[in-house]
């Protein structure tokens, strides 16, 4: 029986940093799907729910924080698990005010594919 690769969601408002993070975790055997902004990500999760988000708090239209308020308010996405990857000056400050793990931009992809991977294969 095939079993489907685990879906990352990847929600973030830099084309550049999008894309690239999509070669490297399709090429790592992961589906993908990308959000610019909160906004779309939340249409997204409602259409096909993925196994992680990886969050970028900084954008236009609905910010990470925003996002993370809203997803948390919806019981069918609040158990979907996010891990943020930010530019801010004090990733730990944000990782204890949400509760999440949280990555420094420029994000080390191979510590990223070791949290992706963890999140994805974690026990129900």
């Amino acid at each position: 029986m095939n079993v489907a690769p685990p879906h990352v969601l990847i929600v973030e408002d830099d084309t550049d940093v999008r894309e690239m993070l999509e070669m490297f975790l399709v090429h790592s055997g992961y589906t993908i799907s990308s959000a610019a902004n909160g906004a779309e990500a939340l249409e997204r999760m409602r259409e096909q729910q993925p196994s992680l988000v990886l969050l970028d708090m900084m954008m236009p239209v609905m910010s990470g924080w925003e996002f993370r308020e809203r997803q948390i308010a919806d019981a069918e996405l609040a158990k979907v698990p996010v891990v943020c990857i930010t530019a801010v000056a004090d990733p730990k400050a944000v990782s204890d005010k949400l509760g999440l793990q949280c990555m420094s931009k420029p994000v080390d992809l191979e510590a990223l594919i070791a949290v992706v991977h963890k999140a994805c294969h974690r026990a129900p």
